[in-house]
């Protein structure tokens, strides 16, 4: 690994979205026919989908990026070089307002980009929530009612629930507005993301050589296709858990089962160190096929009990049949 890509795995330790953002999306595996559909469509598709991710969880606009910021909506590339610009000739932001002596920066950018930009620790503490600044008015009604100081509301999840959401709704912000306020109020700045959920490698299993069949493992989805999830167990090779050995029922689609990301238990099935092949299963049972056989058991010695032959069972004897011939001259023996 180069010293430029190690920085940059570190950096995804720390902050994963920060990083991500600056690869294209196009170079971030998405599956097994990414590049057999429209070019196009699909970037468009990717570059929707990372915005969204990077309004949901807000910007803190003293320390993000160029291409972090570049992702906010109603931001782009050259304003995110302007933003960035403008921060470190004249220093951090003090407030949101700030944002509009940004040259070429106006009304607009501002109205569809405020909502999503943070700042800790400024003159105004609402510009650390994701409370838009059109907003405002609003919230300092609630902070009003409480008879209480802005920062020392914020947080306080009694006092805002003992509050009657419909009392704050006027002819500009609605219910669901006004109940939105109130939840970032109740928990300003909180991060939507789920916990980061991470595999434990096991100790001493380092490289392909120290796999043994029949290991059980903890390892990370790192791709989905048609016909299996590769999983990273930490030994610098991905294996595969191919579809029959998903699940112990029947799988048409890997995506039925697992997804990119998902830390699954694993179990050690073959190595093919030369070909530097592992393959693996999620099946509960140790088949290797398909459901358990019904046969005979160990018998203690590692080799299965020989069968004794099967009894055969005496067929009753039959008549030999007799055609027409026969049957008249047995009939005349008897008239004899």
């Amino acid at each position: 690994v180069s010293l430029r890509g190690a920085v940059s795995i570190a950096r995804r330790l720390q902050d994963p979205l920060a990083e991500l953002v600056k690869i294209e999306p196009k170079s971030i595996g998405v599956g097994q026919y990414q590049h057999d559909v429209d070019q196009y469509r699909l970037g468009r598709s990717l570059e929707a989908v990372v915005e969204d991710a990077v309004n949901a969880v807000g910007v803190d606009l003293n320390t993000a990026s160029a291409p972090l910021l570049a992702r906010v909506s109603g931001l782009g590339a050259s304003l995110a070089d302007a933003i960035v610009a403008h921060r470190d000739a004249t220093g951090p932001f003090a407030s949101r307002k700030d944002l509009l002596k940004v040259p070429r920066l106006g009304p607009r950018a501002f109205e569809q980009s405020a909502g999503f930009l943070r700042i800790a620790n400024g003159s105004e503490p609402l510009d650390a929530s994701s409370v838009h600044p059109e907003a405002y008015g609003v919230a300092k009604k609630i902070v009003a009612a409480c008879g209480r100081d802005v920062r020392s509301l914020m947080g306080d999840s009694a006092a805002l629930k003992a509050l009657d959401p419909r009392v704050f709704v006027d002819e500009r912000f609605g219910l669901p507005t006004v109940r939105d306020i109130l939840a970032e109020l109740e928990k300003p700045g909180r991060d939507p993301r789920p916990g980061f959920k991470t595999a434990t490698f096991a100790d001493g299993i380092d490289d392909i050589k120290d796999l043994k069949p029949g290991m059980l493992l903890e390892g990370t989805v790192t791709n989905v296709a048609a016909f299996g999830a590769f999983v990273d167990i930490g030994v610098h090779q991905d294996g595969l858990v191919h579809v029959s050995q998903l699940a112990d029922r029947f799988i048409k689609d890997a995506h039925e089962v697992v997804k990119a990301g998902d830390v699954v238990k694993v179990r050690v099935v073959d190595v093919d160190i030369k070909r530097k092949r592992i393959a693996l299963s999620m099946r509960k049972d140790s088949g290797e096929g398909g459901a358990p056989r019904s046969g005979p058991r160990d018998n203690g010695g590692g080799r299965p009990a020989p069968r004794s032959p099967a009894p055969q069972q005496r067929q009753p004897e039959r008549p030999a049949q007799q055609g027409a011939f026969g049957a008249a001259l047995a009939d005349a023996l008897k008239r004899k």
